[in-house]
C-alpha cells in the first residue's frame, strides 16, 4: 500500500492550496482505516496533527487551523483531501497523510511529504 501526497507549493498569505493523497495497492484503504490523518512537520519542529476524519466521518482539527482548513474523504477515488484556505506563513510545512487502524489487524501507512511554504 502506498500513499502519494500532492499538491504542495508556494502560495501568498491569503492564498490557498488543496493537498490531496492517493492510495493504492489496495482497494479501500481509507474505508478500513479508523483514522485518516494529515500531520505537517516545519523545520526544527515536532510533528503535529493538522486534521483528522474518522471512519464515520466526524473530523477534528488542531486549533491553529480551525476555520481555515477542510478534511475531506473521496472513497470512491481512494483520495483524501485538505483544503487550506486563508494560508500564513507559520502555515509553512512539510504536510503528511496517515491513514491508521487502531482495531486488529492494526495497520499505520504514512505518504511521503509534500511542502508547502507560505510567503508572507
Amino acid at each position: 500500500v502506498q500513499l502519494q501526497a500532492s499538491g504542495g507549493g508556494l502560495v501568498q498569505a491569503g492564498g490557498s492550496l488543496r493537498l490531496s493523497c492517493a492510495a493504492s495497492g489496495a482497494s479501500g484503504v481509507f474505508r478500513s482505516s479508523n483514522n485518516i490523518n494529515w500531520y505537517r512537520q516545519a523545520p526544527g519542529e515536532q510533528r503535529e496533527l493538522v486534521a483528522r476524519i474518522t471512519s464515520v466521518g466526524s473530523t477534528n482539527y488542531a486549533d491553529s487551523v480551525k476555520g481555515r482548513f477542510t478534511i475531506s474523504l473521496d472513497n470512491g477515488k481512494n483520495t483524501v483531501y485538505l483544503e487550506m484556505d486563508s494560508l500564513k506563513p507559520e502555515d509553512t510545512a512539510a504536510y503528511y497523510c496517515n491513514a491508521k487502524k487502531i482495531t486488529f489487524p492494526f495497520r499505520d501507512y504514512w505518504g511521503q511529504g509534500t511542502l508547502v511554504t507560505v510567503s508572507s
